[in-house]
């Protein structure tokens, strides 16, 4: 079969490659893959800039729904047939205390599908069993691709920033993640202001659409400034960083208001400079999220299942693999919004 395959480490060295179609192993299932999504840690693995273990050759992609075509030894609550989504992390220690408690997304020694396992952009996939979930009868493949980027935002927004009806949020990077992170807000009942640059005037617009209560082009606009004129002089109560850019970092230590919280989401490429003396001048509570847990899954695929988050929204593209490296040319220009690949096309 047919897959991109990240074969050596450094810059590039990614190829669409024939290999051999997988056989699901005790405690795992093969699945045909139905939908891929392009994530930007795939243009960090393309570039090798990303902190997470890649150990090539290795078939990338992380996001994905499909089917249960075979089941191996040992699989109880699964069976061919069933439509299912995947969680990233195939393998843990379970003995450290991130393990331990739960927050296995944390562990040290992690291993990641796409990353150090085989993943998604190819037609078939074999994973844990303990990995994979239903997707509800009104979630299609499509949607259910993009579990995976939903419950990192999940995870992130209501796991650790933990929302109140009272807040205003202020989001930069209206990309995939932001606007995922712009419906978890409204879904909490707070108010969402979406970030961009001139060049997301058509992601500013979905995000209108999509429930934003305010958007700023901060090329055209002082944010400070616009919180100011609106009534929001303290600053931000909330600031979700979605885009990994050094000047949104910069940006929010300076509109979130004094004792307000900032959560970094987005992976920049490399070190930049910051004045994290704001961090103590205003007491602000920091937190990064990484990945996903069992709970942000479900709870994804939930809010899903109720209409609380349209991700088929977010999908601007469907391409066959075999354009694959055009997807990935489009994720790094910003073209579009979220790319997904249909391996059996």
């Amino acid at each position: 079969m047919k897959a991109v395959v990240k074969y050596l480490r450094g810059q590039g060295n990614v190829e669409l490659r024939e290999v051999p179609e997988p056989s699901p192993g005790p405690g795992q299932v093969k699945v045909e893959v139905k939908a891929a999504g392009v994530c930007g840690s795939d243009l960090h693995i393309y570039h090798d800039d990303i902190k997470i273990n890649v150990v090539p050759p290795v078939v990338m992609g992380h996001e994905f729904a499909g089917v249960i075509v075979e089941t191996g030894q040992e699989v109880k609550s699964y069976q061919a047939g069933d439509r299912v989504t995947c969680e990233t992390t195939a393998e843990s220690c379970g003995v450290c205390l991130h393990c331990r408690t739960g927050h296995y997304n944390m562990c040290a020694t992690r291993k990641v599908v796409g990353y150090a396992f085989d993943g998604c952009f190819a037609r078939y996939c074999v994973v844990n069993e303990r990995q994979i979930h239903r997707l509800p009868e009104n979630v299609d493949y499509i949607a259910g691709a993009l579990t995976e980027p939903l419950a990192c935002c999940v995870h992130g927004v209501l796991e650790l920033t933990h929302l109140s009806t009272t807040d205003l949020v202020l989001i930069t990077g209206p990309g995939p993640i932001g606007l995922f992170c712009l419906q978890l807000v409204k879904a909490a009942g707070a108010y969402a202001v979406v970030c961009g640059t001139g060049q997301d005037a058509e992601r500013l617009a979905l995000a209108r659409q999509l429930g934003a209560d305010a958007t700023i082009d901060v090329q055209a606009q002082d944010v400070l400034e616009w919180l100011a004129a609106n009534g929001k002089g303290p600053g931000a109560d909330v600031f979700l960083e979605c885009s990994g850019a050094p000047a949104a970092a910069r940006l929010g230590l300076a509109a979130t208001r004094r004792r307000g919280r900032y959560t970094q989401l987005g992976l920049s490429s490399g070190p930049f400079e910051l004045d994290f003396s704001l961090v103590a001048y205003k007491e602000l509570q920091v937190t990064g999220a990484l990945g996903q847990r069992w709970p942000a899954w479900e709870h994804s695929l939930d809010l899903m299942r109720r209409g609380q988050v349209d991700a088929n929204r977010l999908v601007s593209h469907i391409l066959p693999l075999a354009e694959w490296r055009k997807a990935f040319e489009m994720v790094e220009a910003k073209q579009g919004l979220k790319i997904v690949l249909q391996p059996g096309d």
